[in-house]
C-alpha cells in the first residue's frame, strides 16, 4: 500500500516533475496542491490528516494542525529548508510525530544573495536601475567595500558562507551568535555579545535564525546603537525587524537603505510604509535559496527524511 505524503513548500511545488519518478520508486503517492507562499491553519487542519507524511513549506505547522494530523493519519513530517520558526516541534515530541528539517542544505545560496544586497546597497546599483529606467542619468557616490565593518547576526552555515564572502571583499567582520565558534578559514571574523559594537557597523547584516527572544532585534532601541548611515541586510526572517522603527530611522535619515528579503507579512502589504522609500529600500521575495542546484538537494533530502520517517513507523 502506497504512502500518501502532501507537499506544501512552493520551491518544491514548482519542479515536483523532476522528483516524481522517485516518489513512485519508492511507493509514495504525492497531493502538490497549489501554493503561492503559504496554506492557511484552517485549510491544514482539512488537509493534513488525509496524509500519511507532509513536507511542509512557511506553513502554520501548529499544534492545532499537528493533533488534526494525529487524529488522522499523519505519521511523519519533514520541514523543508532551514529556518523552523513555523514549525511546532514541540508539539510533534508530544504527539509522537517524527520531524526535521534538512540543516546546511544551501547556506552557499543565501550567502550569495546576501553579498549581493551588500554591493546593491553600497554602490545603488538598484537606484541607479530604476533612475535609468524612469528616465534619467544618476551618479549616486558609492561605498568601497574594503575596510568597512559588518555586523553579522548569526553565524551558522549561512552567516559562516555569508562571511567567506565578506571577508573576500575585505571587509571587516562581527559575528553575533550565542553559540559562536571558531571556523576554519574565517579565523578573521571577531565575535561579540549583541549589541557591544554596533556602533562601529557600516553593514548590519541579518542571517540568523527566528527566535522568540530575538523578535524584532532590530527596533528603535537598536537601531538608535547604530551609526548614522547604516546600511542593513535581512536574508533570514522578517520579524527579526521592526519594520515601523526601520521606517522611521529610514525617514529620519539615521538608516541609509535596507534589502529585504524577507518581510514581517509576506507578501509584502500595499499598505507597508516600507514601499515609500524608491530608491533606498531593495525587496527580494523570500527566494534566495531558489536555485535550481539547492532545490535538488534540499528537496531529496527531503524525500529522504519522510521516506525514513514512514518506514520506521509503518
Amino acid at each position: 500500500m502506497a504512502f500518501k505524503v502532501l507537499i506544501t513548500c512552493p520551491p518544491m511545488l514548482r519542479a515536483i516533475d523532476r522528483f516524481r519518478a522517485e516518489f513512485e520508486r519508492r511507493g509514495i503517492e504525492i497531493t502538490t496542491p497549489n501554493v503561492t507562499q503559504i496554506l492557511s491553519e484552517p485549510e491544514l487542519i482539512e488537509l493534513v490528516p488525509q496524509f500519511d507524511g507532509w513536507i511542509i513549506g512557511d506553513d502554520p505547522a501548529t499544534r492545532k494542525v499537528f493533533t488534526a494530523g494525529k487524529a488522522g493519519k499523519l505519521k511523519a513530517a519533514v520541514k523543508w529548508g532551514v529556518g523552523v520558526d513555523n514549525v511546532d516541534f514541540a508539539a510533534c515530541k508530544d504527539l509522537g510525530i517524527p520531524i526535521s528539517n534538512t540543516p546546511g542544505m544551501f547556506g552557499k545560496e543565501v550567502a550569495d544573495i546576501a553579498i549581493g544586497y551588500v554591493v546593491a546597497l553600497a554602490r545603488e546599483t538598484f537606484a541607479i536601475d530604476r533612475a535609468v529606467k524612469a528616465g534619467q542619468w544618476i551618479k549616486p557616490a558609492g561605498q568601497s567595500l574594503t575596510g568597512l565593518n559588518v555586523a553579522l547576526v548569526g553565524f551558522g552555515d549561512i552567516g559562516r558562507n555569508t562571511a567567506k564572502r565578506l571577508l573576500g571583499c575585505e571587509m571587516n567582520v562581527v559575528a553575533y551568535d550565542p553559540y559562536f565558534t571558531p571556523a576554519a578559514g574565517l579565523e578573521a571574523v571577531q565575535s561579540a555579545n549583541w549589541p557591544d559594537r554596533l556602533a562601529e557597523a557600516d553593514f548590519v547584516v541579518l542571517t540568523c535564525a527566528l527566535t522568540p527572544a530575538n523578535r524584532h532585534l532590530i527596533n528603535a532601541s537598536s537601531l538608535s546603537a547604530m551609526k548614522p548611515g547604516v546600511r542593513i541586510v535581512n536574508v533570514s526572517r522578517g520579524p527579526l525587524i521592526s519594520e515601523g522603527d526601520l521606517a522611521k530611522a529610514l525617514s529620519s535619515g539615521h538608516v541609509h537603505s535596507a534589502a529585504l528579503e524577507v518581510m514581517e507579512m509576506e507578501p509584502l502589504p500595499a499598505t507597508s510604509a516600507l514601499r515609500s522609500f524608491e530608491y533606498r529600500v531593495l525587496f527580494g521575495s523570500h527566494n534566495a535559496s531558489n536555485t535550481v542546484e539547492a532545490v535538488n538537494r534540499t528537496s531529496q533530502r527531503a524525500i529522504d527524511l519522510v521516506y525514513g520517517f514512514l518506514i520506521e513507523v509503518k
